[in-house]
């Protein structure tokens, strides 16, 4: 029942906060356009106005670039530069939104009030940049390691019937997911926690994740696998209904751009229902540890 209520105020929270998701939104279109922009010019100054489009309508056809020549390495510069800002502001606007977001979640009866969405940006960028940077460089260095560790014991059954192999990625797999997961409810909790407090403390808030994590193991990892099931089935259907929509002219072209906008504002909701849900869970489990600690006095 924990979990159900969690979830369903981490709901109710994330509905209530759709001006922040709308805003998170328009500012990813943002950063996304001020790269897609300048290397749409790019495009059209390499390829000219030719045939283009319906050369590229069914697939990627080599004929295309095969003339491009220097026109073909500077597009390939300018699309790898482009995508390194991209990732670059993109971490940084994360922890920026992220720190709003959370913040405007605390408390179900809290009214959303933009000038406030900012400020908690403001106020929680650098704690929240260190917990997103630190959790994913653990995330990173357990998959290598995780993998490593199965590659060394799938090459050392290379002559078996298969069977070691099979197993050992398979179990490398379903530990992998748990890690990852455990490493998100720690990140969340940190978050929920350092939006309540006014100065930042990074550090304290991945010790107050992390203990919180595992003291409500039993509730907080099955609503977290739910949630990150939910987005994951969102993002698989997302890619079935773009990857099979080929638009023939400028309208459709333009309806699968307001399709994928619409899909990816649906994503942003998801994951700011995941944020919710974890908030929700932390104050209840806070009341309790309060209730308790009342008793014992």
């Amino acid at each position: 029942m924990k979990i159900i209520r969690a979830l369903k105020s981490g709901a109710l929270r994330a509905l209530k906060v759709w001006k922040g998701v709308l805003i998170v939104w328009f500012c990813y279109l943002l950063l996304v356009s001020l790269v897609a922009i300048p290397m749409k010019g790019a495009l059209k100054a390499g390829f000219g106005q030719s045939m283009i489009t319906e050369m590229l309508r069914d697939g990627i056809n080599v004929e295309v670039f095969s003339d491009l020549g220097a026109i073909l390495t500077n597009l390939i510069a300018y699309f790898s530069s482009g995508l390194f800002l991209l990732l670059l502001f993109g971490i940084l606007m994360n922890a920026f939104l992220t720190g709003g977001l959370f913040d405007s979640l605390k408390g179900i009866s809290v009214k959303f009030s933009s000038a406030e969405f900012f400020r908690a940006s403001a106020r929680n960028f650098w704690s929240f940049l260190v917990i997103t940077l630190l959790i994913n460089i653990i995330i990173l260095f357990l998959t290598v390691f995780i993998i490593g560790i199965t590659a060394a014991i799938t090459m050392q059954s290379y002559n078996d019937s298969g069977t070691t192999s099979f197993l050992a990625v398979i179990v490398a797999a379903i530990i992998l997911l748990s890690v990852i997961i455990i490493l998100i409810l720690v990140a969340d909790y940190a978050r929920a926690w350092q939006v309540a407090k006014e100065k930042p403390a990074c550090f304290k808030a991945l010790g107050f994740g992390s203990n919180r994590t595992f003291r409500t193991f039993l509730s907080s990892f099955p609503m977290m696998l739910m949630l990150i099931s939910v987005q994951v089935l969102f993002a698989w259907l997302v890619l079935k209904i773009l990857g099979s929509w080929k638009p023939l002219t400028t309208g459709g072209v333009f309806l699968l751009f307001l399709m994928s906008q619409f899909l990816f504002f649906i994503r942003i909701l998801l994951k700011t229902w995941r944020y919710g849900s974890v908030t929700s869970l932390k104050e209840k489990n806070d009341l309790l540890t309060d209730a308790q600690g009342s008793s014992n006095i």
